[in-house]
C-alpha cells in the first residue's frame, strides 16, 4: 500500500471508530463515515466493502488496544497492591479520554456476543490464575482471592471503574443537586476505588 493509500485508510478509520463509537453499528451510515472523512463513499467501498467489514476491524483493533494498553499489570515486578492501583489509574484516565467507549463496547457485545467470544478466545481465565499465584501467592491469601473467588473480583474489579462512565448522566444529576462536580469525583476515583477494593479484599 503506498504512503497515499496508507494516509486515507487511517483516515477512514480513525473517522468511523468516532462515528461508531457515537452512533453504534446500527446507526452509523457508510455515508456519515465517508463525510467525516473529507472523502466521497465511492472512495469508502474500494477501502472497506461493507459497513459489516469496517465495524469488525474497528470494533476489534478498539479491543485489541485496550487489552495492550493493561499489559504491564503483568509485570512481575509490580506487588498486586500496585498492580490493583495501576489499573484504576490508568484505566480511568483512559475513560476520561474516551467516555462513550463503555457502552459502545457494551451495546455491542449484547448485539453480537459472537464477536467478543472470539476476541477474547485466547484469554484462559484458569492460565491468569495460575499467573497470578505464581507471581502473588503470599498476597492472594492475604486479600482472600481463591481460584473460585477470581471471576467475582475480576468483574468487581472492572465494574468499579466502568459504571461511573456508562452511569454519568444519572450522576450527574444526582451530583448537581447535592453541589458536587462530576469531574472532581472521576479524578478522586483513580485513588478511591484501589483503596476499596484493597480494603475489601483484605477483610
Amino acid at each position: 500500500m503506498i504512503e497515499n493509500e496508507k494516509q486515507t485508510d487511517k483516515k477512514i478509520f480513525e473517522s468511523a471508530t468516532e462515528v461508531f463509537v457515537e452512533k453504534g453499528m446500527d446507526g452509523a451510515r457508510m455515508q456519515d463515515i465517508a463525510s467525516h472523512a473529507g472523502i466521497n463513499k465511492a472512495l469508502l467501498h474500494y477501502y472497506y466493502r461493507t459497513k459489516e467489514q469496517l465495524f469488525n476491524a474497528v470494533f476489534e483493533k478498539t479491543v485489541g488496544e485496550i487489552l495492550q494498553k493493561f499489559a504491564p499489570v503483568f509485570d512481575e515486578n509490580l506487588s498486586l497492591e500496585d498492580k490493583i492501583k495501576f489499573f484504576y489509574r490508568e484505566h480511568i484516565t483512559f475513560l476520561q479520554k474516551n467516555p462513550k467507549l463503555p457502552l459502545f463496547l457494551l451495546n455491542e457485545v449484547r448485539r453480537n456476543p459472537a464477536r467478543i467470544k472470539k476476541l477474547l478466545r485466547s484469554v484462559n481465565i484458569m492460565s491468569l490464575w495460575e499467573t497470578l499465584e505464581k507471581q502473588h501467592g503470599h498476597e492472594l491469601k492475604e486479600m482472600n482471592i481463591t481460584r473460585e473467588t477470581l471471576p467475582q473480583v475480576i468483574s468487581s474489579v472492572a465494574a468499579l471503574s466502568v459504571f461511573p462512565f456508562v452511569a454519568k448522566g444519572i450522576l450527574e444529576a444526582i451530583f448537581e443537586k447535592a453541589g458536587l462536580n462530576y469531574d472532581d469525583y472521576i479524578e478522586k476515583r483513580k485513588v478511591f476505588a484501589a483503596e476499596f477494593l484493597i480494603r475489601a479484599l483484605k477483610k
